[in-house]
């Protein structure tokens, strides 16, 4: 099994005509992930890999069931296709756009949340359920194999680039992801680890999750008291990065928009005891992961 995405799953791409979508298109279909529709204004008519293409959402949504969008538009266009995304019934949105406005970020996010629609990201490379063999957005690329197979781990990463990096960690240590996110790396976001602690708990073939923190934000520490609070009782695997960012000055932004200590808030070396207070095994090494896997899994 798998969370939020399988092959049942009827996906939109919003913006697909872009060259990055495309891409993503042509990747996507080759691993055997199944696009019913594409948007782009104005392309109505055309093709991409075979996905027609229409001009818009609502005119998508009378040919076809659709009910997960991968939205790749600019920045200052991402509220009106998230916007669409909701008013036409979709329930799990992906956003792959990186520096969303704030302003429409936290507009949408709490109208999805009053709508009951799921986001990911923005600044999401995106998810992979391997053994449904369905992945959304760039996470992979044309190898996925390399690092993305079928297995009892969940994997959450802020970062893109290492939630592949971890599921390349889960590979080695002898096991496979059942779903892994990028959550995104914006200063604001739709899913918290928190979130999707929740799912993998309800997930039977989920045995262990791994995340991959950075600083910023007060996600691991939501995610401590939920744990303390019986909400996930599965082992919790965490890494966090970005230990030296202590002693460079307040308010300094590392990679990511949300990579940032202010106020207090965000100290790996806070996260790292709020989890381990909560029963969650904190690495104090990246490369500790695969010792630890094999000693909890067997």
């Amino acid at each position: 099994m798998a969370i939020l995405i399988d092959r049942n799953s009827k996906i939109v791409i919003q913006g697909i005509t872009g060259r990055e979508a495309t891409m993503v298109t042509k990747h996507t279909l080759a691993y055997g992930t199944k696009i019913v529709a594409g948007i782009t204004p104005g392309k109505g008519g055309q093709d991409v890999e075979g996905v027609p293409v229409y001009d818009t959402l609502k005119a998508a949504c009378r040919e076809h069931e659709l009910d997960t969008s991968l939205v790749y538009v600019p920045p200052a266009f991402v509220f009106d296709a998230v916007m669409k995304a909701i008013a036409n019934g979709i329930k799990l949105i992906l956003i792959a756009t990186e520096n969303v406005p704030q302003k429409d970020a936290i507009k949408f996010l709490n109208i999805a949340q009053q709508r009951g629609v799921r986001i990911v990201g923005p600044n999401s490379v995106g998810m992979i359920s391997p053994g449904e063999r369905v992945k959304l957005g760039a996470i992979g690329g044309d190898n996925v194999e390399r690092c993305f197979v079928p297995g009892p781990v969940g994997v959450i990463s802020r970062s893109g680039g290492m939630t592949a990096e971890t599921s390349w960690m889960v590979k080695r240590a002898g096991y496979g992801v059942s779903t892994a996110i990028s959550i995104g790396g914006d200063a604001l976001i739709g899913s918290s680890i928190k979130d999707l602690l929740a799912l993998f708990e309800k997930d039977p073939e989920t045995k262990a999750v791994v995340t991959y923190s950075e600083p910023g934000t007060s996600f691991e520490e939501e995610a401590a008291e939920f744990i303390k609070s019986g909400g996930f009782t599965k082992p919790l695997i965490s890494y966090i990065s970005g230990r030296f960012t202590e002693s460079m000055p307040e308010g300094t932004v590392f990679g990511h928009a949300g990579a940032m200590i202010s106020g207090g808030t965000g100290k790996p070396s806070t996260k790292m005891a709020k989890l381990k207070e909560a029963g969650a095994y904190v690495l104090e090494k990246f490369d500790d992961m695969i010792p630890t896997l094999k000693k909890l899994l067997g």
